[in-house]
């Protein structure tokens, strides 16, 4: 054999391996893009935003409910009435419910919003509750123990796997001092479940500004259970058990409408004749089922001691903390006759007053979560969420990553942030750009 043929021979063995690597290179290449395209694809959505108002006042309407008809997507508008709902492309052609208590409910087709932010206009409605409907119980306090009666009945009697967006804000007088985000797994046991339910943080971000807390770690322990605890017909014992039940006075209020459903009224507050703090509030009912659909209700803290160490964990010694408002809200939603928790928020304003300094300062702390999506589960399902559960004693640890990432949530939906959180979220953008 010739010197040029072995050469040869030689050259074609050695290509040989290389040929199929690259092939293989290739088609892992392919397989690598292909997947990226499935997941892209996956996570793509459509964003659309705009603000809910009232029709005659054109006020905003804060903690406003809109749903993706026939799915369990929803959110909620902020407290200047905005909102941002993100929905997957393949759902383009749904149906957006909006839904509030005292107004009409209103539906408008994706596919007609418009390109820019649109303005959603509700109409209050005026109901008048036949005289019947009252005298159909003995009084409004049998009307509030049939509600925690009817449980079994009426919420929901399975376990589900929830998507909740929670946030949680602490000022200083009137500037943002600490801001928390984070979107976190919730396994919601069912309602006849004693059992608590159990949260993973799935993706947060947080920063504090501790130049403005005036020397006084200001925080809030609990982070997203602060708002879960307020699903009362799951935690009754935080203020109405069969024991307790008793110490509130009730009465009929005007009735109202939600989701174009006939709504009952009870006003409730605590009996005089002992000093511990009590609530007082309104619970609304739905008129068919017998359900919590809403509560709005308050601590009394006319005794601020007693107030404070119901609310104060841990403080030193020369600072007194005051509590001056405690305000609670949950609302409940419904599909296929059973009911759910949906919404929930905590305002919360102290005054803090440290030894040997002249003036006192005044925080205010709110925290609010909102479920976003959520599916039908079962109990082995929650062995992923056991393992790196949260704590009810939790403080979210400090993470300002996020922060530099406009995109951070990617197709998560959230509260639309307000004004003064936008612009704190600003700062911290421009502090990491400078720093960077």
């Amino acid at each position: 054999m010739s010197a040029f043929k072995r050469r040869l021979i030689k050259n074609i063995t050695t290509m040989k391996p290389t040929l199929s690597i690259s092939k293989r290179s290739v088609l892992l290449s392919f397989v690598l893009c292909f997947a990226t395209m499935l997941l892209m694809a996956q996570n793509a959505f459509t964003e659309y935003k705009g603000v809910v108002l009232d029709a005659n006042s054109q006020k905003p309407l804060e903690s406003v409910n809109l749903t993706v008809k026939n799915t369990n997507i929803s959110t909620v508008t902020n407290t200047e009435g905005e909102f941002v709902l993100k929905v997957p492309v393949a759902t383009k052609e749904g149906v957006v419910v909006f839904s509030y208590l005292g107004y009409q409910t209103r539906e408008v087709n994706l596919e007609g919003f418009p390109s820019e932010q649109s303005r959603i206009m509700l109409s209050q409605t005026v109901t008048e509750l036949a005289p019947v409907k009252v005298t159909g119980f003995s009084s409004a306090e049998a009307l509030v123990r049939m509600v925690f009666q009817n449980k079994r009945k009426n919420n929901l009697d399975r376990p589900v796997l929830m998507t909740a967006f929670y946030r949680e804000t602490i000022k200083r007088r009137n500037r943002n001092v600490s801001l928390t985000e984070a979107v976190v797994d919730l396994y919601k046991r069912s309602y006849l479940n004693r059992s608590r339910d159990i949260m993973k943080l799935n993706k947060a971000r947080k920063v504090t500004d501790y130049r403005r807390l005036d020397t006084v770690a200001f925080k809030l322990q609990g982070g997203p259970f602060s708002t879960l605890y307020l699903d009362i017909m799951k935690y009754p014992e935080y203020i109405f058990t069969d024991e307790t039940i008793p110490e509130y006075t009730y009465t009929f209020g005007r009735p109202t409408t939600v989701n174009d459903k006939l709504v009952y009224v009870v006003n409730f507050d605590k009996k005089h004749g002992d000093d511990f703090p009590g609530y007082s509030g309104k619970l609304y009912i739905d008129e068919k089922s017998l359900a919590l659909t809403s509560a709005v209700y308050a601590l009394d803290i006319r005794n601020k001691r007693k107030a404070s160490s119901m609310l104060v964990r841990k403080k030193p010694r020369d600072v007194l903390v005051i509590p001056t408002n405690v305000a609670y809200k949950v609302n409940y939603k419904e599909k296929d006759g059973k009911w759910y928790y949906s919404y929930s928020k905590a305002d919360l304003t102290f005054k803090v007053n440290k030894k040997h300094k002249l003036f006192n300062t005044t925080y205010s702390v709110s925290s609010e979560m909102a479920i976003t999506d959520w599916e039908m589960t079962s109990p082995d399902k929650n062995k992923g969420l056991l393992k790196d559960r949260l704590r009810p004693s939790v403080i979210i640890a400090d993470a300002i990553s996020g922060f530099s990432d406009p995109d951070f949530w990617g197709p998560y939906n959230l509260i639309e942030p307000d004004k003064s959180i936008e612009s704190a979220i600003a700062k911290i953008q421009r502090k990491l750009r400078r720093e960077n």
